[in-house]
């Protein structure tokens, strides 16, 4: 899966909208309290999140694949990939 386009929810959640244009959502909070996401936990460094196409990325350099996210996340909708290729 190759992310187009990721957003970060206040509720610790990320809304992502995949190359096959599927929107879901991925519950972060069950990953929080482990070390790799230590520092995400903050909502304001949370709602930083960049997309890194295979990845998305916060600025203190902690990342969460596409892989674990496509395997977990809940599809909520889809959108015309149209809208995200220039």
């Amino acid at each position: 899966m190759n992310i187009l386009d990721i957003k970060a929810n206040p509720d610790k959640t990320l809304t992502i909208i995949a190359d096959n244009g599927c929107i879901g959502t991925f519950d972060l909070t069950p990953y929080l309290h482990h070390e790799a996401f230590e520092g995400i936990n903050d909502t304001e460094e949370f709602l930083n999140v960049r997309n890194g196409g295979y990845y998305g990325e916060w600025d203190s350099g902690r990342d969460l694949s596409a892989d674990t996210i496509e395997a977990n996340r809940t599809i909520t909708g889809k959108v015309p990939v149209s809208a995200y290729t220039a």
